[in-house]
């Protein structure tokens, strides 16, 4: 498992000498709130992916690439509900890693129901940690903040 992570930073690395210092973002996140009922929410970060690219699910293979992950910052106006849901995606043959694995292409977009314990307004802050890659090369993990008004 080790050694397969070592392979994919370094694939990441070479895809940024490749760029030849070009920064490459392909995925753009946005955020949104939509009210369930007077104590639930649910928060709702989209994916906008770069034509070619792929961002991959939250399960993969073991031995594949790094999955999606999110984390919610503590805070006392609510409570986490469940996991992190995703959309169905396509589940297809990945020549970078040789295998099968659940991604995204153009759009992906998550959901995280939470539970009220305060009034609103407020604020969740979260981050988004993903891994992108196109038929050729990978990006190094990257780390997105994101921000939910709840109000």
């Amino acid at each position: 498992m080790k050694a397969m992570k070592k392979v994919i930073l370094l694939m990441a690395l070479l895809g940024l000498v490749v760029a030849h210092g070009q920064v490459l973002e392909p995925v753009k996140w946005s955020t949104s709130v939509k009210k369930i009922t007077d104590t639930e929410y649910e928060l709702i970060a989209t994916a906008t992916i770069d034509n070619g690219w792929h961002l991959y699910s939250q399960v993969v293979p073991e031995d594949g690439p790094i999955p999606t992950r999110f984390s919610y910052q503590s805070n006392e106006k609510y409570l986490k509900k469940g996991n992190t849901q995703e959309e169905s995606g396509e589940t297809v043959f990945d020549p970078v890693f040789e295998m099968d694995i659940k991604y995204f292409d153009s759009k992906a977009t998550f959901k995280q129901r939470i539970r009220l314990k305060g009034k609103v307004p407020f604020t969740v802050k979260g981050t988004v940690e993903f891994m992108v890659c196109d038929e050729s090369r990978c990006l190094p993990p990257t780390e997105v903040e994101l921000v939910f008004n709840v109000k």
